[in-house]
C-alpha cells in the first residue's frame, strides 16, 4: 500500500469512492455525488489530495486537504477521508490521515481541525484520539443524517 499524490488517471475511482460516501449518508456533510465534471473540479480545487494505492495499483482510499478558513485563520486546515467499503479494516484510514497531517505540515498549515465528526462514527473518533486529535466539545443535533434523524457532532483539532 502506498500513500501519493492523485493524478488525473485516478478521478474515476476517486469519484467511485466519494460518492459511495456521499451516498451511505452518514459522516460526509455533502447531497449530491460528483460526476466526472464536478468530480475533475473539486479534487483540483484542494490544497493536496492524496490516494491509497493498493499493491494492484487500484485506488482504495482518498484524503482531500484545504483551508478550513481564510486570511487571519488560514493557518487552520481541514481534511476529510474516504476509504471503499470493500477496504475498510485494514487501516487504511490510519495511512491517509498520518499522510494527510505530513502534507497540512509541508504546505504550512499549523492546525489541522475537523468540524464535523459525527458522534456515532466511532471508529473515526478512536482513530483521531489515538493520533493525538483533541475533541473541542459536541454540537448537539449537528448533522442530518440520511434518514433525516439528527446527531451530534464532534469537532477536532490537532497542532501540527
Amino acid at each position: 500500500m502506498i500513500i501519493r499524490k492523485y493524478n488525473s488517471s485516478d478521478l474515476e475511482q476517486m469519484i467511485g469512492i466519494w460518492n459511495e460516501v456521499v451516498e451511505d449518508g452518514i459522516a460526509f456533510p455533502q447531497e449530491k455525488l460528483l460526476d466526472d465534471v464536478t468530480g475533475e473540479e473539486f479534487f483540483a480545487s484542494q490544497s493536496y489530495c492524496g490516494v491509497a494505492e493498493d499493491d494492484s495499483g487500484k485506488v482504495v482510499g482518498l484524503y482531500i486537504l484545504h483551508p478550513n478558513n481564510v486570511g487571519r485563520c488560514g493557518h487552520i486546515c481541514n481534511a476529510s477521508y474516504a476509504v471503499s467499503s470493500l477496504c475498510r479494516g485494514k487501516h487504511i484510514g490510519e495511512m491517509l490521515v498520518r499522510d494527510c497531517i505530513a502534507k497540512a505540515k509541508e504546505t504550512g498549515f499549523m492546525i489541522l481541525q475537523f468540524n464535523a465528526v459525527v458522534e456515532s462514527n466511532i471508529h473515526a473518533r478512536h482513530l483521531y484520539e489515538r493520533i493525538g486529535f483533541k475533541q473541542l466539545g459536541v454540537i448537539p443535533k449537528g448533522f442530518r443524517m440520511k434518514d433525516g434523524h439528527y446527531e451530534n457532532i464532534c469537532p477536532y483539532y490537532i497542532e501540527l
